[in-house]
């Protein structure tokens, strides 16, 4: 049986291909008051996640679940979660928040996977760009980073002296059906880069440690789209 896995102390890989589902993004999670869920997977392994979840110790306390975009495989466990956990806090960037909440079909990309979402009411919408999520020992300090999405984000915790840069598809891909923007991407790009970020959580890429790799991964993607 598959365990959570500690990136450092007190935050967790609890989703992805090779330990949930093959169709779930990266999912996260960061132990504190409350507990914080950063997306939620495609749906079908919500309960393996929510397994895992309780084997971290943050078992009944979960209060949040952040919402980086708006795609099936980052949002289809929101159903699960809400009916689990009834007073969890769902958090997105307003610039998502009507393909989330009406499951659209081709702004979630839930068409590429075969299934369809339920309606969903957002608890708490972000505005502008930059937000925050309290939260005990360490807030997630929330950065509007769209070009994927309009409403893409990335969220930012020190936790054990490092600096933990939770960012979600920063390498794309880039679609029309998307409302993606390239332009809007390279200028949030290099707003990541100025954070210097000692590990990143990406939602496709796993874990990259060190400042150094980090800022290669970021300029990678970049070159690879002509910047």
């Amino acid at each position: 049986m598959k365990t959570p896995r500690e990136i450092v102390e007190g935050i967790y890989q609890v989703g992805g291909p090779d330990l949930t589902d093959p169709a779930d993004c990266m999912v996260y999670l960061v132990v504190g008051r409350p507990c914080i869920l950063i997306d939620a997977g495609a749906g079908p392994s919500a309960p393996e996640i929510h397994r895992l979840i309780g084997e971290t110790g943050c078992r009944e306390d979960l209060g949040v679940l952040f919402l980086t975009h708006g795609h099936v495989d980052h949002i289809g466990g929101i159903s699960f979660f809400k009916k689990r956990f009834p007073e969890i806090k769902l958090v997105a960037h307003e610039g998502d928040m009507e393909a989330i909440q009406t499951g659209d079909p081709v702004k979630t990309a839930s068409n590429w996977y075969g299934m369809s979402l339920p309606p969903v009411v957002i608890d708490e919408v972000l505005h502008g760009d930059q937000g925050k999520i309290e939260a005990e020992p360490s807030p997630l300090e929330i950065l509007h980073t769209p070009g994927h999405t309009p409403g893409s984000c990335v969220a930012v915790t020190e936790r054990d002296g490092a600096k933990v840069l939770f960012g979600q598809d920063i390498h794309g891909p880039f679609m029309p059906e998307f409302e993606s923007d390239i332009s809007q991407w390279k200028k949030s790009m290099e707003r990541l880069l100025n954070l210097e970020a000692d590990i990143l959580c990406e939602g496709h890429y796993g874990i990259i440690r060190g400042k150094d790799a980090v800022r290669a991964f970021i300029l990678r993607h970049m070159t690879l789209q002509g910047f």
